[in-house]
């Protein structure tokens, strides 16, 4: 990885590329570091540790790399535009309008693209108020009346706006996909922060060394090279369907005849899934303490659903152990749905099979057309299984999590996050140096 990163400095046209995606990341994380107006600082840090006990809230704030903790502009992330994405694509399947758009090559997809930033644009404002009417009633706020509630809401949404524009630029000038680089970006930015408060917890809990709590640590960060390590092997591995193509005669030579094969990722959706469900997750919840600020201390039928959507730790409230599992089961069933439905969105197995069949490949032992469209769609959903449950896992098991009192959620999602973002961005960067390598045919 290092070597291809020194690699890539050595272009000038990629040196270019890498120093604007690092010129956008410093305003991302300057953005993250400056509270929005209208907020007390000193009464925020007396009262943001009871809304980190909630496992959504709190991944959401290791996502915008602390910003929401510190309510900062960049507060939201980009979680708005993600649910956006999620909600326009949906529609896309079930309004014929919308799907005619998406065929309709770049000019459609612009189109589309379009009608997503404006919705996550309202979606960044219903949030930010439904941030307001949460915070206010602990006195996080300076003032009362129009002016504060007007310039929050105005400022976050702002920054949701202004983050929606970073991630499209990183995308467009950049060396890797915007939105994913901004969420590994928040991620990575707390890892010495984490290290530092699990040293502080575990190791010399009071000021003595405790070699029971060196053990561990010792064990988690085990845990967390295992993690790692089937995150990339699970990542990189592939289901391959052979292909051969027919020989035919051309003039006085012969084409075709050629062994290959269709590379089937075992997790092609990779990490949005996972962000797809947190995203879907954390709306609802939102809105629900939006109409009713004080949900945290009732216990009617909302208030369940509240729980349900923004679980509180299992650990600090053992009374809402069946929220707590509802969360979970929840949680799981959303990622399996958005593996499916983001992996058909990927590989489309009609496509693939018309373009096989126009070109003279077969898979050996079916028939080319809707016959090689099916064994695509059956292998499709075997291999779409396997990565939800592989994802489900991953985004379950606790690695720096649950360990009570330490303030700490950096588990499997973070990790796969990290890793599945960096290997992509690697996988783009060597992609490119072989097109600026390339000599052609003529040299």
């Amino acid at each position: 990885m290092l070597k291809t990163l020194l690699e890539a400095w050595k272009v000038k046209d990629l040196r270019k590329k890498m120093l604007w995606t690092l010129f956008l990341l410093v305003l991302f994380r300057l953005g993250a570091n400056i509270t929005a107006p209208g907020v007390d600082g000193s009464a925020l840090a007396s009262q943001i540790g009871a809304f980190m006990n909630s496992g959504i809230l709190n991944m959401v704030n290791i996502i915008s790399g602390s910003a929401f903790g510190q309510l900062a502009i960049f507060a939201m992330s980009i979680g708005p535009y993600i649910t956006s994405s999620i909600v326009i694509q949906l529609l896309t399947v079930a309004i014929p309008q919308l799907e005619e758009l998406q065929k309709e090559g770049e000019m459609g997809r612009q189109k589309l693209n379009d009608y997503t930033k404006y919705l996550a644009a309202i979606l960044a404002a219903v949030e930010a108020f439904g941030i307001y009417m949460t915070f206010r009633n602990y006195g996080v706020f300076l003032g009362e009346g129009y002016l504060i509630p007007f310039m929050f809401v105005m400022t976050l949404t702002t920054g949701s706006t202004l983050l929606m524009w970073i991630a499209d630029k990183i995308t467009q000038h950049g060396i890797a996909n915007g939105s994913s680089l901004l969420i590994f970006a928040g991620i990575v930015v707390g890892l010495p922060r984490a290290a530092s408060t699990l040293w502080q917890a575990l190791v010399v809990p009071s000021g003595v060394f405790s070699p029971l709590g060196l053990v561990e640590l010792i064990a988690i960060v085990i845990g967390a090279i295992l993690i790692i390590g089937s995150v990339v092997y699970v990542t990189e591995s592939e289901r391959r369907v052979p292909v051969q193509y027919a020989k035919r005669v051309v003039g006085r030579k012969m084409y075709g005849g050629q062994n290959t094969n269709i590379p089937i990722k075992l997790v092609m959706a990779g990490v949005m899934p996972i962000i797809f469900a947190m995203s879907f997750m954390q709306f609802p919840a939102m809105i629900i303490q939006l109409i009713n600020p004080n949900i945290l201390q009732e216990t009617d039928f909302w208030a369940v659903i509240y729980r349900v959507f923004a679980f509180t730790s299992i650990q600090n409230n053992t009374q809402y152990w069946g929220e707590g599992i509802a969360h979970v089961v929840l949680y799981l069933v959303l990622i399996a749905v958005f593996t499916y439905f983001y992996t058909k969105m990927v590989f489309n197995t009609t496509e693939v099979a018309n373009n096989l069949k126009k070109n003279g490949g077969f898979v050996p032992g079916i028939r080319a057309g809707k016959p090689t469209a099916d064994y695509l769609s059956n292998i499709l959903k075997y291999v779409s299984g396997f990565g939800s449950i592989f994802l489900g896992i991953i985004a379950i098991i606790p690695i720096l999590s649950s360990f009570s009192g330490l303030g700490i959620s950096f588990g499997g999602t973070a990790i796969l996050i990290v890793v599945s973002v960096a290997l992509e961005t690697i996988k783009q960067l060597e992609a490119q140096m072989v097109v600026r390598n390339y000599k052609g045919f003529l040299d």
